[in-house]
């Protein structure tokens, strides 16, 4: 148990290995939820001109109390042919260009309307009502840095400022191949000794989730030549995820192959249960996740490793586990030798968040592990945590 890495180290060496893809340009409109490359910068003033924040009447505050003849009438995109005249109003709208002259918007339920002028009982204060041209960014400047997501607010925001592409690291190429004899394709008819191969619609969701371009590769048998063919491929990608194979029985091909392919293995073994028997490696710019064949050992490596690095490929400048704090829901067992990811089920009690471990926490009960939304981190040693402790917890969807 010594050599075994802890989850924070293991991790740490993935993230050393994972820097961002090279970057392209993106519409905006295919833009959502990737990182930028570069910072992005207004095209525009915004607004782009002085416009109105009610709606109402564009006045020189000076003209005011009085009654005034109202010179035209201002519509969003409509603006005013000429500039306001000493003396007079003008409609507007809200979002309406304010015309030449005018320095400040009465709103519409402070005046008195006739049919061809309007009454202002109250003197007008300069700028009020008025959205100043550039109030909120100015051309040129930068709308949002390198390395922020884009959301959809920060997308609107890109927009608004007349930014309509952006530079991002490419996706991220993925690779997903399950291996194993017993493997069968969903639907086909089940032989003794044979199950269907859940991991790799697994796995590929997880992985495009994330955003990256996923293929899944065809299921291997517990063959070297195949292993060989299929790992080869795999490799071609910028993140290759093998799934079964990298423990150390008879039938557990992958990583010897990957040696032979070329593969620098970087650690094997990761002190956490599920997800022991995990390898991580290289291979020029690939990173080559191996994960157990258990599918719910499989889902914990894929959370914990693969998705920081695929975060980090493109472009997420803090790519860590996002942790949470909870509150345990029952008393659990600390593992003397392991760290403890437990399949817990989330609720808000008190305004805080419990987490009760789903029954069923053996590395194939995949079906129970699917009621979880939560991974509870049970730090390893003596004893057990008691009932409402503080613990860390990642949501899983």
């Amino acid at each position: 148990m010594a050599d075994l890495l802890t989850i924070e180290a293991a991790l740490a060496a993935v993230l050393e290995r994972a820097r961002p893809l090279p970057s392209e340009l993106v519409p905006l409109e295919h833009a959502a939820g990737r990182f930028l490359a570069e910072d992005a910068r207004a095209r525009v003033d915004l607004p782009p001109f002085a416009s109105s924040a009610m709606d109402g009447y564009a006045v020189r505050a000076a003209d005011t109390p009085g009654r005034l003849p109202v010179a035209f009438r201002i519509a969003a995109g409509r603006p005013a042919p000429d500039e306001l005249a000493a003396g007079e109003a003008m409609a507007i709208a809200t979002g309406g260009m304010v015309p030449g002259g005018a320095d400040a918007v009465v709103p519409i339920e402070y005046v008195v309307e006739n049919e061809n002028d309007v009454e202002i009982d109250a003197a007008a204060e300069s700028g009020r009502h008025v959205r100043p041209q550039g109030g909120d960014i100015r051309s040129g400047d930068v709308v949002l840095a390198a390395g922020l997501r884009l959301t959809p607010a920060r997308l609107g925001a890109l927009a608004a400022a007349g930014v309509g592409e952006v530079r991002c690291p490419r996706r991220a190429r993925a690779a997903v191949l399950t291996t194993g004899t017993e493997l069968r394709a969903v639907g086909e008819r089940l032989e003794p000794g044979q199950i269907y191969e859940s991991n790799g619609p697994m796995l590929a969701a997880l992985l495009s989730g994330a955003g990256a371009d996923v293929e899944r590769l065809t299921p291997v048998a517990d063959d070297p030549s195949t292993h060989r063919r299929a790992i080869a491929r795999a490799l071609e990608s910028d993140l290759a995820v093998t799934s079964g194979g990298v423990s150390v029985g008879p039938h557990d091909l992958v990583r010897g192959v990957e040696r032979e392919l070329g593969v620098e293995e970087v650690f094997w073994g990761v002190a956490m249960r599920p997800g022991k028997p995990l390898s991580f490696g290289v291979h020029g710019e690939t990173l080559v996740f191996g994960l157990p064949g258990n599918p719910v050992s499989a889902l914990v490596g894929a959370e914990l490793f693969v998705r920081p690095a695929l975060q980090a490929l493109q472009g997420d400048p803090n790519p860590a586990l996002p942790w949470r704090e909870g509150t345990l829901a029952v008393a659990v067992r600390r593992n003397a030798a392991r760290a403890e990811l437990l399949r817990s089920r989330s609720s808000v009690v008190d305004g805080a968040v419990s987490l009760e471990p789903v029954s069923g926490q053996e590395s194939h009960m995949i079906a129970r592990a699917a009621t979880a939304d939560a991974l509870v981190h049970v730090p390893r040693g003596e004893g057990e945590l008691a009932a409402g402790e503080s613990v860390r917890y990642l949501a899983i969807a």
